[in-house]
């Protein structure tokens, strides 16, 4: 708060909470925020455009490696990797058996995507090549580009109850805060494992924990969570169908270093007070 004094320019993480408290203490040579995240839920977007300053993001550069990291995520979780090398280790791998570490596969199966936007469909555009009997997706609008790809535009509640696997990508808004609770839970098969890769916050955890502990679902993959980071003695971390890994969405040295350069220059030509050359200007 001491060091943003009298700044004209803002770099900032999605750890960073930029409220009207720090705008009151930037003052008044505040032009540009340049967020290295394509969230924004950590921007007070009232309170920015209050006071005319630009916001810059960095959405299309983290695409890829946010949709890579949603796979491995699902196929750890479903093929229970982490869980069998705890199992080695514990000395629990006793010989081959039938039923040892047995998971569901992705072929032939339904998978549910909640929020079909850039990263969705290319994790839609992945699955695919696997052989997967549908894909749905729910969402406030139709999207042209699911019908290249056959996917189909469902209600929310038809995706529950239909998929083998539900991939939550969508953004965080006062919509979607908890919008997966115990309701929302005892929708889905019980069969069926949770991915979220967009933000804890759109999960109410307690209730995850709960499916997860009394058979609601089967298992969840979590790329996110609240508080982050996960304190090492959270109630997430002691369950064997629970995958947690520490918000690597974007995390390849290429997508970082573009995020980076991007924010650099949304900054540069916020400054310079020309938001047409600005990378990517979050209309707000």
């Amino acid at each position: 708060m001491k060091r943003i004094k009298d700044v004209d320019g803002l770099f900032c993480l999605l750890t960073d909470k930029i409220d009207q408290d720090v705008l009151n203490a930037a003052g008044t040579n505040l032009k540009v925020v340049g967020t290295m995240s394509v969230g924004h839920d950590h921007l007070d977007l009232k309170a920015l455009k209050a006071k005319n300053v630009l916001v810059g993001y960095t959405p299309g550069v983290l695409t890829d490696a946010t949709a890579e990291l949603t796979m491995a995520l699902l196929f750890a979780t479903a093929r229970r990797l982490l869980e069998a090398n705890k199992a080695i280790h514990k000395g629990e791998w006793k010989a081959w058996s039938p039923s040892f570490m047995i998971g569901p596969k992705i072929a032939g199966s339904n998978i549910g995507i909640v929020g079909l936007g850039r990263i969705g469909f290319r994790v839609a555009q992945y699955l695919k090549g696997f052989d997967v009997a549908n894909i749905y997706y729910s969402g406030r609008t139709e999207k042209p580009e699911a019908k290249t790809i056959g996917a189909q535009k469902v209600d929310l509640d038809t995706l529950l109850k239909e998929s083998d696997f539900v991939i939550v990508t969508t953004a965080l808004v006062p919509e979607t805060r908890e919008m997966f609770n115990k309701q929302t839970f005892g929708k889905m098969k019980n069969s069926a494992i949770f991915i979220n890769i967009s933000r804890g916050e759109i999960v109410d955890q307690p209730a995850l924990i709960e499916a997860l502990k009394d058979g609601t679902i089967r298992a969840a993959g979590l790329d996110v969570m609240t508080p982050e980071p996960l304190p090492p003695d959270h109630e997430l971390l002691k369950l064997d169908n629970c995958v947690v890994i520490p918000h690597l969405g974007s995390a390849t040295t290429e997508t970082r270093a573009d995020m980076s350069v991007m924010t650099a220059y949304n900054i540069l030509a916020g400054l310079q007070n020309q938001p047409e050359k600005m990378p990517a200007q979050l209309k707000f």
